[in-house]
């Protein structure tokens, strides 16, 4: 994801600090922003000078891997969110609705301080209509859930859930 700043291109940017504003619940904290997989101990470091309380992995879209089986990329991951947590950070992990499964094979969800955040690129949404439908399904028919949810688009557009792309330009670039 190419994202403008002040200074340096974007492929320079490994580290970012400002406040969280998406509606997650670590809305309105402190926040340093990880791009790719960087030392644990310097994250954290870099964290508690900057008095973050919560640490954004998988910054401007930096998160992928080859899929569940892929445990190399999954193990460098956790490695470093498992640590973070472990020194009492709140932790997010953005990461592509395709990645869920994958994630499901970590211990990562089950940490009450780790806030999964599933993105589901959808470009185009408002020009959908009025009676555009988002369907919560299984990955096959009753294969892992007890059903689907469906959910009206016009009600998830409400907005206490929006931010807009210009709130997106005030972090303070750290590495």
């Amino acid at each position: 994801m190419k994202r403008e700043y002040q200074t340096g291109t974007s492929e320079d940017i490994t580290l970012f600090v400002g406040i969280e504003i998406e509606k997650t619940p670590a809305y309105g904290l402190k926040t340093l922003f990880v791009v790719g997989v960087l030392n644990e101990q310097v994250i954290t470091e870099v964290a508690r000078n900057n008095n973050c309380t919560h640490i954004y992995f998988g910054a401007n879209q930096s998160f992928s891997t080859d899929g569940v089986n892929d445990a190399k990329t999954w193990s460098a991951w956790e490695n470093m969110i498992r640590y973070c947590l472990e020194n009492g950070f709140w932790c997010t992990l953005d990461l592509d609705v395709r990645e869920v499964e994958g994630l499901l094979e970590s211990f990562l969800v089950e940490h009450r301080k780790f806030i999964p955040q599933i993105s589901v690129k959808l470009p185009y949404l408002q020009q959908l209509g009025y009676n555009a439908t988002i369907k919560l399904d299984d990955k096959d028919f009753a294969a892992t859930n007890h059903g689907v949810w469906c959910h009206n688009l016009h009600d998830l557009l409400g907005r206490d859930k929006f931010t807009s792309w210009d709130q997106y330009g005030k972090d303070e670039i750290i590495k």
